[in-house]
């Protein structure tokens, strides 16, 4: 089942942020492609903002394709022959009724970082964008939406 991440989204409920950085979307890419690796899942990142030549590391691919990331994920599913194969990975409950809507699933960010597996000591090193801390931010329910 390949995954669709709203890539803002997550950024920015691990920033705090709705216009993140170059170097908060490398830190995310780096963190997700790395883990892809290890556990063999496979995704497409959705960045809001102007169209960018669409590119890919390994079992991760990147998106921006002048639309919101929740327009083009939405886009996506819709020509998907496969929409129920799809796993949408937001924190954004109106993206998440949205694609429910087209057959494929949603599921939290924190679900996605368990699914795909720890970081490793490396990778802890160079990001930027610490994904255990949001963990255990988000798992305290009063820092919940």
């Amino acid at each position: 089942m390949p995954y669709f991440l709203d890539g803002n989204n997550l950024i920015g409920r691990a920033r705090r942020t709705s216009r993140p950085s170059e170097a908060d979307r490398a830190a995310l890419i780096g963190e997700i492609a790395e883990r892809l690796r290890r556990s063999r899942a496979r995704a497409v990142l959705f960045f809001d903002g102007a169209e960018k030549r669409p590119s890919a590391l390994g079992s991760l691919s990147i998106r921006q394709d002048g639309r919101s990331a929740d327009d083009s994920i939405v886009g996506e599913i819709g020509r998907s022959r496969a929409p129920g194969e799809i796993i949408v990975v937001t924190a954004d409950h109106e993206l998440s009724r949205r694609v429910r809507d087209l057959g494929a699933k949603a599921c939290s960010p924190e679900d996605f970082w368990r699914r795909v597996g720890a970081r490793s000591e490396s990778a802890r090193e160079e990001t930027a964008v610490d994904v255990e801390d949001w963990e255990r931010y988000f798992a305290d329910e009063k820092n919940r939406e």
